[in-house]
């Protein structure tokens, strides 16, 4: 005869999992504001700058984000160390600004 299945300890389980996957996404993303050094930022800055990115729409901003973040995480410790500092005349990217019309390609 079959041995019936505990469904409370399997939810309990899932739970537990659940409970451990959020916390070690909440302490990877720390990881990544202190590693990217906008922990010099102040919260509310950060906040905005964070609800700027998600509010944007355009697709080439996002794409350029999307490139200057692999970049980062492909680079040198140098480079992150620099980490949104001028790299080599590129400019520091404001989420929430808009390109100017004179200058294609600003991102």
């Amino acid at each position: 005869m079959r041995k019936p299945r505990d469904y409370d300890a399997e939810l309990q389980a899932l739970n537990d999992k659940a409970k451990q996957l959020r916390s070690r996404k909440q302490t990877q993303l720390g990881e990544l504001v202190i590693a990217t050094g906008a922990d010099a930022l102040g919260t509310e800055v950060l906040a905005g700058v964070l609800l700027a990115a998600i509010g944007n729409d355009d697709p080439s901003r996002k794409e350029a984000w999307r490139k200057r973040g692999a970049a980062f995480f492909q680079g040198s410790n140098s480079t992150r160390r620099s980490a949104g500092k001028d790299l080599g005349g590129a400019q520091a990217v404001d989420p929430g600004a808009q390109p100017s019309a004179g200058t294609p390609g600003t991102a």
